[in-house]
């Protein structure tokens, strides 16, 4: 998760990932932060997201974030 947080914070460090859990639907990030983004989850944590993932409900905290690379990488999705 630190990795995860790290990343976050290099695309916006005035964000508290610990407790905002609406970064897309309060439009936090643009596309060309998400795009950044979805392609530094999976260079770092070696995991392919898919247009399956890229859904809101994925990206609107760390912890969604973070649970979704973990999914992928124990192979449930």
């Amino acid at each position: 998760m630190d990795e995860l947080l790290a990343i976050l914070n290099d695309l916006n460090p005035d964000i508290d990932y610990e407790t905002e859990d609406r970064l897309i639907d309060n439009k936090c990030y643009d596309s060309f932060k998400i795009i950044t983004l979805i392609s530094e989850i999976s260079d770092t944590f070696d995991v392919e997201l898919g247009p399956e993932h890229l859904i809101p409900e994925n990206f609107n905290s760390a912890k969604a974030m973070w649970d979704m690379i973990r999914r992928i990488q124990e192979g449930e999705e």
